[in-house]
């Protein structure tokens, strides 16, 4: 998030000066680091908690097209910035990688069946194909299908031009191109601890090395908080109206990993399922194409956890201080309403590694417990925040707080995370900067970044036509001499 705000400043406005202050000895080690994440770049091709089916048993699709159109805006930016040579070959972070959905049991492969009829046939899941024909399901995914009881009811659908991303690689990359920009300053070690709003209407922030009392401060009109899981905290300590009354619910993950190359050649594919009654939708189980600086694995998870960490690297304290008198109360209201999901928290963390397995096993059936380890994922902090009806709600997503001056922004939350990171920084934009959002060399400078900038790709089918392929053939995700198919699903 922070990277690629720091980037859309610096087209938009080369003279800025940019400070960067990372706790760490390198930036994205955190969430954003290859290994703490499953690298989806989440179109809502495949993820089946973005097109919940309704009380009618119908299937609402309104989160499915925003999460669609948002990853697009992304895909053009990362694409304008291949063009300006800003970044390296697409295949140092961002690798075509099918996005599949796949169901088993009579009621799962209805819910499919209607989800596919509900956005197969619209423009922005064009390419989509459909089948309850085990063989074609094989073709598609071998190792999920061998070794499976024939006699059961199956469905899938599969995206070819799905896409598997390594965001820290990319975060390194943007952060690379800042660096050799002038007016930008990476302060690596160094950790916030004061925010002080002055009289003139600046920011004070104060520093401090780590392993130094020594403290150093600078002076900010503008300041954005990408911390991750320790954006709550500093937000907090901004002491800004609008951070009063949000708190944070951790929880941890953990990925079977498989490495072998025998097993890893056979399956191409990010494979996402349905998730568990009271899980949250981070803990969607999927295998995952895992491709990081050029090695290959699978990847299986997530296995959710709790921790009072809010981050990785965090402290058991992270969660106790946050809770002030503003946010107490909504906090234990979500602990008060939240059994299914403290109950399946509670149900991960007892699971040994032959449970692990078994669960792998309803995706890989023919998997061997030798050739998977377990590997700790990156920490999610859900939001908690008031609510008028219910006194206080846990959400799943994104969500930027900015200062009502504009002078300050914040993003807190968890999934669909990078993937929309694009979208959420045009939101802090236009937050933060409305005069200069509104002038014409910004506005122009944005349709030049983000050729969609200001219209509908949900509405028009053209347009999308035209971006995406620009998009999918500049980062190597079709060959060049191919072209998009025409809007329409398939059913095989």
């Amino acid at each position: 998030m922070s990277s690629t705000l720091g980037v859309l400043l610096r087209q938009l406005d080369p003279l800025l000066t940019i400070t960067m202050v990372e706790k760490l000895d390198d930036v994205a080690e955190e969430s954003t680091s290859g290994w703490n994440n499953a690298g989806t770049g989440h179109a809502a091709y495949c993820e089946l908690n973005y097109t919940p089916e309704t009380a009618d048993g119908g299937i609402d699709a309104s989160k499915a097209f925003a999460i669609n159109e948002s990853f697009e805006r992304t895909l053009q930016f990362w694409s304008y910035l291949i063009h300006q040579q800003a970044l390296p070959e697409p295949t140092s972070f961002i690798n075509a990688t099918p996005h599949l959905s796949f169901v088993w049991g009579e009621k799962n492969v209805s819910f499919l069946r209607k989800r596919f009829a509900a956005i197969g046939e619209h423009h922005m899941f064009a390419g989509m194909e459909y089948s309850e024909d085990p063989a074609v399901l094989r073709e598609w995914m071998p190792l999920v299908m061998d070794g499976r009881d024939p006699a059961q009811p199956v469905a899938g659908t599969r995206v070819k031009h799905g896409t598997d991303v390594n965001f820290g690689s990319l975060s390194r990359s943007m952060v690379g191109y800042l660096q050799n920009s002038d007016n930008f300053d990476l302060l690596l070690k160094h950790s916030i601890h004061g925010l002080e709003k002055q009289s003139d209407g600046k920011w004070r922030v104060s520093v401090r090395e780590s392993g130094s009392f020594a403290s150093k401060h600078i002076i900010a009109d503008f300041v954005f908080l990408g911390a991750g899981g320790a954006a709550l905290q500093l937000l907090q300590a901004s002491g800004i109206a609008e951070s009063v009354g949000y708190g944070g619910f951790p929880v941890s993950g953990q990925w079977l990993v498989c490495k072998k190359p025998e097993i890893v050649s056979q399956h191409l594919a990010k494979v996402y399922g349905k998730a568990s009654i009271g899980a949250p939708p981070m803990s969607v189980p999927h295998l995952d194409t895992r491709i990081i600086d050029g090695e290959k694995a699978l990847l299986f998870g997530p296995f959710a956890g709790f921790t009072t960490k809010f981050l990785k690297r965090g402290s058991f304290m992270d969660l106790f201080a946050s809770i002030r008198p503003a946010n107490l109360w909504p906090m234990l209201k979500v602990g008060m309403s939240s059994f299914d999901l403290i109950r399946y928290l509670i149900t991960e963390v007892m699971q040994s590694h032959a449970d692990r397995m078994n669960a792998l096993r309803e995706y890989f059936p023919n998997a061997k417990d030798e050739d998977w380890t377990l590997a700790t994922a990156g920490q999610r902090v859900q939001i908690i925040k008031k609510d008028p009806q219910k006194g206080g709600k846990l959400e799943f997503g994104t969500e930027v707080i900015s200062a009502a001056d504009g002078s300050l922004a914040a993003l807190l939350g968890a999934s669909p995370g990078a993937s929309v990171t694009v979208t959420a920084m045009l939101q802090v934009l236009e937050k933060c900067f409305p005069e200069k959002m509104a002038s014409a060399e910004w506005k122009a400078k944005l349709k030049e970044m983000i050729p969609s900038y200001g219209r509908s790709l949900t509405n028009d089918a053209e347009l999308l036509k035209q971006i995406r392929q620009d998009t999918l053939s500049t980062l190597g995700l079709i060959d060049t001499g191919e072209t998009m198919q025409a809007p329409e699903a398939a059913v095989v």
